[in-house]
């Protein structure tokens, strides 16, 4: 896919453009400091794709990737999982650290690593910016937790790696754009929708996907943001949106639902 245009939240060396190489790995690979950009450009058509985090094996969703899905009109059309290795990052022979910078779901992945050294958390907005923040504001007395990327990219030094709390670590991109997918046999398709408020709702919607044998990968809820203690559902199941079984389960699963938005069908990704 030479030639096109993905944009990523974070600064160069995030995880995000490293899932983003993964996929897109002749293309030119956009920073933009907010997700909100990151979708306002979609909206525009000033990029082709953008690569997102949705969800980490360990510390769970992204919230406002969720948020942000119920208003675009583009799709979900593939996902890629990335191993998570995350680095302690400073200044070369700096032995008088007492801070960490990172973004927030990185500092919950090495909680135990920075309680045992007894180092203060600073959350920030982004993994390799945090490591752009130490070098350009000459901070001796922090560190940074990101990549191997950010530490080359920046020239910076990595004083610990591998330091998640937990190695199987994995953090689940989407990939968004206008482009249409065609069934393959291993897919996924992701979805939103809402239910009256009233008991046994829910239990219909997934009765309809036990009764065709389709396999609900994901379920989460989210608050409606209208009315207190309402909630939508994003639910992905496996299957493709044009295959006839899924088509018709959806078709009767709508009838249940006060609505029902599919954000996209896609390949489901391999990790490895």
């Amino acid at each position: 896919m030479s030639g096109q245009k993905v944009a990523f939240q974070g600064e160069h060396g995030a995880y995000s453009e490293i899932a983003a190489l993964k996929f897109f790995p002749n293309s030119e690979l956009i920073p933009m400091k907010l997700f909100q950009d990151v979708f306002d450009a979609l909206h525009n058509n000033s990029i082709d794709y953008a690569v997102v985090p949705i969800e980490n094996s360990i510390e769970g969703s992204v919230n406002e990737i969720y948020d942000l899905l119920l208003s675009t009109e583009k799709k979900i059309t593939a996902e890629i999982f990335l191993r998570v290795n995350h680095c302690l990052i400073a200044f070369p022979n700096n032995t008088s650290i007492t801070r960490v910078f990172s973004h927030p779901q990185a500092l919950a992945q090495c909680r135990n690593y920075l309680k045992k050294r007894n180092l203060d958390s600073l959350p920030t907005y982004d993994t390799a910016g945090s490591v752009r923040l130490i070098k350009e504001n000459q901070i001796l007395d922090a560190a940074a937790i990101a990549s191997k990327s950010a530490a080359k990219f920046y020239n910076m030094t990595i004083l610990d790696e591998n330091i998640e709390d937990r190695k199987n670590n994995y953090t689940r991109f989407l990939v968004l754009s206008d482009e249409k997918t065609s069934p393959s046999e291993k897919d996924r398709t992701s979805m939103i929708f809402g239910l009256k408020h009233m008991p046994g709702s829910l239990f219909s919607v997934i009765r309809e996907f036990d009764h065709s044998k389709i396999n609900l990968t994901k379920i989460e809820s989210r608050p409606t943001k209208e009315k207190p203690w309402e909630y939508i559902f994003y639910v992905d199941i496996e299957g493709h949106v044009e295959e006839d079984t899924v088509k018709s389960t959806l078709d009767k699963v709508q009838k249940k639902c006060t609505f029902l938005k599919i954000l996209g069908s896609y390949k489901r990704g391999i990790i490895n």
